[in-house]
């Protein structure tokens, strides 16, 4: 079962366009998709960024060279030095280790908050597409009504009544995502449902979980898995822009929308800020976009580029 990237976002935005193939028999082995990939100079590339923000993220306690918080009286916006590799911020603090500290935040959002819509709309989505007609229209009308609400309306709307957190920020972005995936899963598993194999099975008495487990779920996981590698970057976004807004994690905790928006207010004084904020934000982007058209390309045969 493999879907276009364009084909993925209709069938989240309600179409029912479905394209039924078989996955490669050869991407389906970890040295075979590794072989793929380093055909793809962006993927390599996109690859490597992956792994080096990850890997700052969460060594990043062995990296830092200050107290991300701590407040220091003397070196208030300072240039780099070899004491502060990228300066220091309006309260003397280091911005290195801020950078470094600050990753965590929306990679944690980007893998809870995608964890969890991708986890129950695929829940709601096979019972969308498996269950009976009355119950498919109730989930629709549930997964059209949370997507007509412009997001980023929905979401200061929902933390200016939650409060700003980490929990409400992650909260947000899976109940915006879940219809999205929960779609996809319903389309495709009402593809499936009508399918012979699947009239085989029952015929020979399978019953409806052993559906769903060995041979529903099996075939929508794939492009469900390279929706959410492209939609990590947009989620990264949209954690940075609400941390800039001041409605995201609070301070003192070091995250790069909050960088971003000292440096924003201090750029005249010192633009060591501003990059801070924004360069990781910049490559995090590149990466998982570029792994994920990567991926999207593999799992994909029109669109794979040796074919």
């Amino acid at each position: 079962m493999c879907l276009t990237h364009s084909s993925i976002r209709e069938l989240g935005k309600g179409s029912d366009v479905v394209s039924v193939e078989a996955i490669p028999p050869e991407a389906g082995t970890f040295r075979a998709l590794l072989q793929q990939l380093r055909k793809n100079r962006l993927a390599m590339l996109g690859a490597v960024l992956v792994v080096l923000i990850a890997a700052s993220a969460i060594f990043a306690p062995f990296i830092i060279t200050h107290d991300p918080i701590q407040i220091m009286v003397g070196p208030r916006l300072a240039a780099p030095s070899l004491d502060f590799l990228l300066g220091t911020d309006q309260l003397g603090r280091d911005t290195f280790s801020r950078t470094i500290m600050g990753g965590r935040i929306p990679l944690l959002v980007a893998f809870a908050s995608l964890g969890s819509a991708l986890a129950v709309g695929l829940v709601l989505g096979l019972i969308a597409g498996f269950g009976p007609r009355w119950l498919d229209n109730l989930l629709l009308l549930v997964f059209d009504t949370i997507r007509s609400f412009p997001g980023i309306i929905f979401a200061l709307a929902m933390i200016a009544l939650l409060g700003p957190s980490l929990a409400s920020v992650i909260l947000v972005i899976a109940i915006t995502s879940m219809p999205i995936y929960a779609r996809v899963v319903r389309t495709q598993t009402e593809a499936l449902r009508s399918s012979e194999y699947i009239a085989a099975e029952r015929s020979m008495g399978a019953g409806t979980t052993r559906i769903l487990a060995a041979h529903i779920l099996p075939n929508v996981l794939g492009p469900l898995l390279i929706l959410v590698s492209m939609d990590v970057p947009a989620v990264i976004a949209v954690e940075a822009g609400l941390s800039f807004l001041g409605m995201g994690v609070r301070p003192p905790t070091p995250d790069w929308g909050a960088i971003l928006n000292d440096g924003y207010s201090y750029i005249d004084k010192s633009p060591w800020l501003v990059l801070a904020g924004g360069i990781p934000i910049v490559l995090a982007t590149l990466g998982f976009t570029f792994l994920g058209e990567a991926l999207r390309d593999i799992f994909d045969p029109k669109l794979r580029k040796d074919l």
